[in-house]
């Protein structure tokens, strides 16, 4: 407390000396003031505003280019001034990242206020799903004065519906999560007889109650949304936003002016053109079902088809599955792939392969007969189905946005070109992040682009950028895949000599349940190096075990560094630390035989 009063007294002496100082250069604003404002020194200064000698070297660090900001105009050195005589003691002893994250807001304020404004607001931002909300609030910490813009809240979007928090929130991760927990707890309630828990009577879903539960969730995530938007002091505009130049978006018939317009509008279902497609259901229809279907058919081998395969498999549905592929989720490790589709046939999953739709027909029952025609040509016909779900990719929603009007490069799937930085190629005055830049369509990757976006752009930090690498992902399936870093493949066409390891077993919740689920683990290592380049699971908890091993991933960890980890036991996280033996080694790139 003693020092903390000395330093008040301080603080107190040193106002009052920059408020004469400030008062004589309100007076006289002449040549030799700011001559004099130039040569002066900043550390004296730093040291007023932020006591201490850790808080006044914060500021050293601050971006270089505010400085001159202080340094050049009169009323910057004033603004300065004001910002810190208002500052509370305990904001003067904040933390250095505190300090620095001030020191930018107060630079951009000052740059702000030294350039004459043409502009409503420094970031118009059309879109207020995860990435557009993030980088809003950043923006606006920085000191920017931005708006966003959504379309009205509904749990189905279409051209008038959506709702802030986005696909992710309101009808994608958040739901879909919500449901699969819910669907994976029958399988707990039956295992649970075997660990001695005797039920009086057989569970009962019922579905409205999960559905009312799930909804109220997701209007309270989305009121949570709204809520740092205002707390954020962004203005809120609801409607949908359209781009009438590279500076103004009109949003119900009003034009707003921007120096900045972001673009965070994400992707919308596709749903091919088949005879009777009306018939079916996009993901935003299938996480939001008033009834639980008994049959249900699923186009599609990617995650989301996976995923809603299992979710609906776990409730009790018989479960068809129709891609034109030879194997479900292309992209993911090989040998992942074929262990979930052995595990999808023992829980009852059936699959067909290299199958497309041709014709659907909704019979007087409501229910619907599905065509499909086979690789071969040979035509096949599922009837009795209440639900069917087009799982067949998504794309950037970014039609009738006045983007090309606006001169905004568009690519071949409709997403907006960005460079580096999400900065348009064609238009730099528009920045675009998320699903509608096409390039990680992941949430937690829109969430980095959007801080990365506001860093650069109103922090001052030109060496900040996004980073794509070792980004770990996850199909929420039972049992879960989960992935980060090279699959064996990719680790074959960038490196000649690598070993892969291997781990197959029954999780320990599986042991005296008549579950017969099995887990697997796999890394891929650089042989030349020892580097870990993929780390792979299928089983229980995947998800939650891989964004450990994603940072182990990154970062460039060894496989003998792994190895002297001492695992915890039992878990099935500790197969990753034990595996000794490599299952395959490739040298040149050819399999080694044993």
């Amino acid at each position: 407390m003693r020092r903390l009063r000395r330093q008040v007294r301080r603080l107190d002496f040193r106002r009052w000396k920059w408020e004469r100082r400030s008062r004589k250069l309100a007076a006289e604003p002449s040549s030799q003031s700011t001559s004099a404002i130039k040569t002066s020194n900043m550390t004296s200064l730093t040291a007023f505003a932020f006591t201490g000698p850790a808080l006044a070297s914060s500021c050293r660090h601050m971006q270089s280019s505010a400085l001159p900001i202080f340094s050049r105009k009169p009323q910057g050195l004033l603004s300065l001034h004001r910002w810190a005589q208002s500052s509370s003691p305990s904001r003067l002893l904040q933390g250095p990242q505190q300090v620095r994250q001030s020191c930018s807001r107060a630079a951009f304020r000052i740059a702000a206020s030294s350039e004459e404004r043409h502009y409503d607001f420094d970031l118009f931002t059309i879109g207020a799903g995860t990435g557009g909300v993030r980088a809003s609030r950043f923006a606006a910490n920085f000191g920017a004065k931005v708006a966003i813009c959504e379309l009205p809240f509904a749990l189905v979007s279409s051209e008038t519906r959506g709702g802030a928090g986005g696909t992710c929130v309101l009808r994608g991760c958040v739901p879909k999560k919500l449901l699969s927990i819910g669907g994976e707890m029958r399988e707990t309630i039956e295992a649970a007889q075997e660990f001695g828990w005797e039920l009086d009577s057989p569970p009962r879903l019922n579905w409205d109650r999960l559905r009312e539960n799930k909804n109220n969730e997701l209007q309270r995530l989305n009121q949570i949304y709204m809520k740092q938007i205002e707390t954020a002091g962004i203005h809120f505009i609801e409607g949908r936003g359209k781009l009438v130049d590279a500076h103004t978006v009109e949003v119900n018939g009003k034009k707003i002016t921007a120096k900045n317009i972001l673009i965070a509008v994400g992707t919308k279902s596709i749903v091919p053109p088949i005879e009777g497609a009306e018939h079916t259901i996009t993901s935003d229809h299938i996480l939001d079902l008033k009834q639980a279907p008994k049959k249900l058919l699923v186009v599609g081998g990617g995650y989301i088809a996976a995923e809603q395969a299992s979710i609906y498999k776990n409730y009790g549905a018989e479960v068809h599955m129709f891609y034109r592929s030879e194997a479900l989720l292309a992209g993911f490790d090989k040998d992942c792939v074929e262990h979930i589709t052995e595990q999808f046939e023992m829980r009852g999953i059936h699959l067909s392969a290299s199958t497309s739709p041709v014709k659907i027909v909704k019979e007087e029952n409501g229910q619907l007969t599905v065509t499909a025609e086979l690789k071969s040509g040979e035509k096949i016909t599922l009837d009795k189905v209440d639900q069917m779900l087009m799982a067949t990719g998504r794309k950037p929603n970014t039609l009738n946005l006045g983007l090309e009007e606006a001169g905004v490069k568009l690519g071949e799937q409709k997403e907006i070109v960005v460079n580096d930085i999400n900065q348009s190629v064609s238009t730099p005055s528009v920045y675009a992040l998320g699903d509608c830049a096409f390039r990680k369509p992941l949430t937690p990757v829109a969430r980095m682009e959007g801080t990365t976006f506001a860093q650069h752009v109103f922090g001052g930090m030109k060496d900040v950028k996004p980073e794509y690498d070792c980004i770990a992902s996850v199909v929420f399936s039972s049992p879960q895949l989960a992935t980060v870093g090279l699959s064996e493949q990719e680790a074959l066409d960038k490196h000649d000599n690598i070993d892969v390891f291997l781990s197959s077993f029954k999780p320990l919740q599986n042991a005296i349940s008549k579950n017969e689920g099995k887990a697997l683990m796999k890394l891929v290592v650089n042989a030349d190096n020892d580097q870990l380049l993929g780390a792979h699971m299928v089983g229980p908890e995947a998800a939650e075990i891989l964004l450990g091993m994603s940072t182990i991933v990154k970062f460039g960890i060894t496989k003998s560094q792994l190895d002297r980890t001492v695992g915890i036991h039992p878990t099935s996280a500790e197969e990753f630390v034990t595996m000794r033996e490599p299952a395959r080694q490739f040298r040149n790139k050819k399999l080694q035989e044993e």
